[in-house]
This record gives C-alpha cells, sequence and structure tokens, in this order.
C-alpha cells in the first residue's frame, strides 16, 4: 500500500532549501530500507589502525562506506542482530546513516586532542552517545544523560556493551545542568521531535504527525536549551539536531538561539557527491544541515553546530572532602588490580561494598556530578568482594580494562547463543574458575567453571528470549 505523506507536511516544506517534492514523494512511496551500522574502534584494532573492517567483511555482507563516517558501513541486507553474538559484544551499533554526520559536526568543530567535557543531553538509547565516545580522547569524559526513567536502562546496557570508562550516565531533567554553570566544552542536544525524518522507516509514525505536535515539539525545543544552556562554557559548542523535516523544529530553532543567547553559527565542510544541503536559517543566516532521503543514502535529518559567545572561563570545583570516599583497602587493591590489564590508569572507588574504576584524574568531576545530578552508572563497576574473592561484574567483562591474562574461551555461534540465552553449557577440558567467554575474540561475559557444571554469569535481564 503506497505511503501517504500528510498534505500539511508537503505544503509546509515548499521553498526550502534542497527539497523536490516530487522526488521525496517517490522515495517514500518505494519504501527502501537501508540498513547501517557503525563499529567500535576499542573492540576493532584493523577499523582503529584504519585497515578497514577485515574481519566484518566475513561476518557481514557489506556494502559500502558510510562517506561522512570513519566507521560507518552499509550493509547488503539486513541481519537478525538479535542472534549476532558481536552485537551483544558490543562490536558494533545499529545506527542510521544520516545521525553519524554528528561525527563532522564534532570533528569540524572541536579540538579534540584536548581534554573535553561532553554532555548528550537526550542521550537514549545510546546511539550518538557511543559516536561520541569514540572520538573524544581518553582524558576526556562524556555525560550520557536521559530524562525518561524508563529509557534509562537502555542506555546504560549500550554503554556498558561498548566497554569503555569514561562515560557517566544520569537520568536528570535538562534544567537539573544549571547547577553545572559553566561545566561543559561540548553539548549534545539531540532533541525530541514530530520524527517526520523517520517516515520512510517507520511508516506507522506518520500517523501521529500533526501541525499541532511540531509546534508542540518545537516549544519543547526551546524550553530544553534554555534549561541547559547555562551548563555550556562561554566559547563551547552546541551541536543541535533533530529527525525532524519541519523549519519550525530545526531552522526556527536556530533563529530563537541567536534571538535569545550569545550564539553563532559554525559553517561545516562537506563534499558535493554527499548531497547534505546547507540551509540558512531565515533570520539569523545560521548554517543548518539537512538530510533528504530522495538524495543520499540515509534517513531524514537536520543538524547544526553553533558556539557560545562570551570571554572562556574554567570551571571552579568546590572543595569538596575526598575522605567522603571509600577505596578499598590493600588487599582488596592487590586483588583488583590483577583484573585489570596494566596499561591502565584507573581510579578504585568503593560504595556499598561494591567496587568501581574510574578514570585517573576524574574524582573531583565525580564528587561534582554526583551532587548535582542523579548518577545510574559512572565508570566500569568491577565486581564486589566475598570472603575475600573478587566476585566480577559483566560491566569488568565487556570493558576496555580487563587483563588479557584472565583465562578466556571462545565459543561457537551455537555456544554463544545458548550463554547469551542464559542456557546451559559444556566447557570441557577448561581449568576450573573464573573465565570471560568470547565470540570471534569479543568479550560475551563470565562464566564459572566448576568441577562438575559450569555455572553461566550472562546478566538475567539481558538474556536473549528468541
Amino acid at each position: 500500500m503506497p505511503v501517504q505523506l500528510p498534505e500539511k507536511l508537503l505544503s509546509s516544506l515548499k521553498g526550502l532549501s534542497g527539497f523536490n517534492e516530487a522526488e521525496f514523494i517517490k522515495t517514500h512511496q518505494q519504501g527502501e530500507s537501508l540498513t547501517s551500522i557503525r563499529l567500535n574502534p576499542w573492540k576493532n584494532p584493523s577499523i582503529a589502525n584504519n585497515e578497514g573492517p577485515t574481519d566484518f567483511n566475513l561476518h557481514f555482507h557489506i556494502k559500502g562506506k558510510v562517506d561522512w563516517s570513519s566507521f560507518g558501513y552499509y550493509l547488503s541486507e539486513r541481519p537478525s542482530f538479535t542472534l549476532d553474538p558481536l552485537l551483544h559484544a558490543g562490536a558494533y551499533y545499529v545506527q542510521e546513516a544520516s545521525s553519524m554526520f554528528l561525527e563532522q559536526a564534532l570533528k569540524q568543530s572541536t579540538n579534540l586532542s584536548k581534554p573535553l567535557r561532553v554532555l548528550d543531553l537526550c542521550a537514549a538509547p545510546g546511539g550518538k552517545s557511543t559516536l561520541l565516545q569514540s572520538l573524544i580522547s581518553n582524558e576526556s569524559l562524556l555525560v550520557s544523560n536521559e530524562v525518561i526513567k524508563t529509557r534509562v536502562h537502555v542506555l546504560v546496557e549500550n554503554l556498558i556493551k561498548w566497554g569503555t570508562l569514561n562515560t557517566i550516565v544520569s537520568n536528570n531533567d535538562p534544567k537539573d545542568f544549571a547547577r553545572l554553570e559553566n561545566y561543559f566544552d561540548v553539548m549534545l542536544v539531540d532533541a525530541p521531535c514530530s520524527g517526520s525524518g523517520l517516515f520512510r522507516r517507520d511508516p506507522d509514525a506518520i500517523q501521529e504527525w500533526s501541525e499541532e505536535n511540531v509546534k508542540l515539539c518545537s516549544l519543547r525545543q526551546q524550553r530544553i536549551l534554555a534549561d541547559a544552556w547555562p551548563a555550556l562554557k562561554n566559547n563551547g559548542i552546541l551541536i543541535y539536531s533533530t529527525c525532524s523535516f519541519s523549519k519550525l523544529e530545526d531552522e526556527d530553532i536556530l533563529d530563537w538561539l541567536l534571538e535569545n543567547f550569545e550564539v553563532e553559527g559554525i559553517q561545516l565542510r562537506t563534499e558535493a557527491n554527499w548531497n547534505i544541503v546547507e540551509t540558512d536559517a531565515e533570520k539569523s543566516n545560521a548554517y543548518g544541515y539537512r538530510f533528504y532521503p530522495d538524495q543520499l543514502k540515509g534517513e531524514g535529518f537536520f543538524i547544526a553546530a553553533l558556539r557560545k559567545k562570551g570571554e572562556e572561563e574554567q570551571f571552579h570545583f568546590p572543595k569538596n572532602n575526598k575522605k567522603l570516599i571509600d577505596k578499598p583497602n590493600k588487599n582488596e587493591e592487590a586483588t583488583i588490580r590483577k583484573w585489570i590489564s596494566d596499561d591502565q590508569d584507573v581510579e578504585l572507588i568503593k560504595r556499598d561494598s561494591h567496587l568501581y574504576a574510574l578514570p585517573s584524574g576524574s574524582l573531583s568531576d565525580f564528587l561534582q556530578l554526583q551532587s548535582s545530578l542523579y548518577i545510574k552508572k559512572a565508570g566500569v563497576l568491577l565486581g564486589k568482594f566475598a570472603h575475600d574473592e573478587l566476585l566480577p561484574d559483566h560491566e569488568l567483562a565487556l570493558s576496555s580494562l580487563l587483563s588479557p591474562k584472565i583465562n578466556h574461551i571462545d565459543l561457537s555461534k551455537e555456544e554463544a547463543l545458548r550463554y547469551l540465552r542464559k542456557e546451559e553449557i559444556k566447557l570441557e577440558g577448561n581449568p576450573t574458575g573464573w573465565a570471560v567467554l568470547q565470540f570471534e575474540n569479543r568479550n560475551l561475559g563470565w562464566a564459572k567453571i566448576l568441577p562438575n557444571r559450569v555455572n553461566n554469569y550472562y546478566p538475567q535481564e539481558w538474556r536473549i528470549r528468541i
């Protein structure tokens, strides 16, 4: 059945830069489905070393590279991702190609070699947070926030799977970030929107679209930006994006920003063959970038980068009493260090008998964020002690911290799926004790091998149910 796009949407787009009504309608009626993934450079050394997706060429049918992404690839067909152990290992993230242009917005507006504090304000389910984390330095810190409580657990899960240390997950309203005045170098606001850019991928969303909803979304976007604005440093970078075609949610928001705040637009470089449309906001001439699905291999998307004007100031930490932080004792620390790779420089803290690793030198940031926000995850949860033995947590198994000296066992795909379903597995001929189970050299999680059985420690709430 042909897709019927809302006439009021089409009417509102007439006259916008790059809009071709006939081709736009035709593309939506054809309903072509594009599948793209973004590889995790921390878990794909060939990608990090610019050698290309060498082993992924065997795992997937890779159709081509996403032009504006270092780690993005199109697939020739959509596999059953749920039944792919590498997805659960955090080796890649299934992400729409247009939104990967966030990489260009960040690289072209920010010096990524410097330690940065980055906020992803509307982060669930985590696609853009994992992208940001792949680009910033190890000395930088990413705060990944989600306001809706029911969506935070998905965000936490995806960031655990991504496996890196320098990320904190919070569950706060945007207004709460005003407590962190002048703290963040970069703020991403991928704002809740009317969703018209995803009509081709999700035709059912057409029924939910209305002019009234567009107006409500625009007002919500303004409130979100105004509430969080104090947290961005002077001379800091705001990246604003939506998956909406509506001018009221895109260029008009840029005009509103320049009318109400000291901010300037940033022009981004694009290649002609990318077919990304550069637009100008009507009043301020601020630069925006539109992605039309009839002109490129991606869904509808809008993004802009802006700089907050003003004399740059350093954030001043209040005098926190670091003695309030519990530390593991010498024996506990010695035990923990055996589980962590020798090249990892981390701060170890203890909370309610659980042991955590934070990036070295980040304790002041952690204390500040803990006093201002509701923290759901910080650093890597290593595990807890019971009878002088460390019970390792799933986060440690998937993290970049885990020592290569820990016993590891590579599974076949059939064995890996049994493990991910939390079913009984047999690992004969392996030494007893803790072991990290792998698939294609990527960690899946823990098992404890006993003389007569294997205990499967895959998280119950994450198990595959098909």
